[in-house]
Parts: structure tokens; C-alpha cells; sequence
């Protein structure tokens, strides 16, 4: 095997450690703004149902 082949084999290693590390990073990241956003979805829902829930019984 020539030198260029084992920096070509060697790169094309390191490629793919990195990008599996960013992507990694990317989903994280994804699923914490998905979660913020479900919570944020789920904690108006409740919000909401309490204020009907406290006017009826003030009526």
C-alpha cells in the first residue's frame, strides 16, 4: 500500500468519526428544541384549562 492510500484510508476515517460527533451534536440539539417546544405546547394547554377551570368555580 502506497503512503497516499493509508492518508486517503486515515482521512476518510477521521471524516466519519467527526461527522458521527457533529451529528450527534445536531440531534441533541434538535430533540432539546423539540422538547422545549412540547413542553412550552403542553404547559400552555394546562395554563389555559386552569383558567377555565378557576372561572367556572368563581361563577
Amino acid at each position: 500500500m502506497s503512503k497516499s492510500t493509508v492518508l486517503t484510508i486515515l482521512g476518510a476515517i477521521v471524516a466519519i468519526v467527526i461527522a458521527w460527533f457533529l451529528v450527534d451534536v445536531v440531534f441533541k440539539v434538535a430533540w432539546f428544541f423539540a422538547k422545549v417546544g412540547i413542553v412550552a405546547v403542553v404547559a400552555v394547554v394546562i395554563f389555559v384549562l386552569l383558567q377555565l377551570l378557576l372561572r367556572r368555580r368563581e361563577d
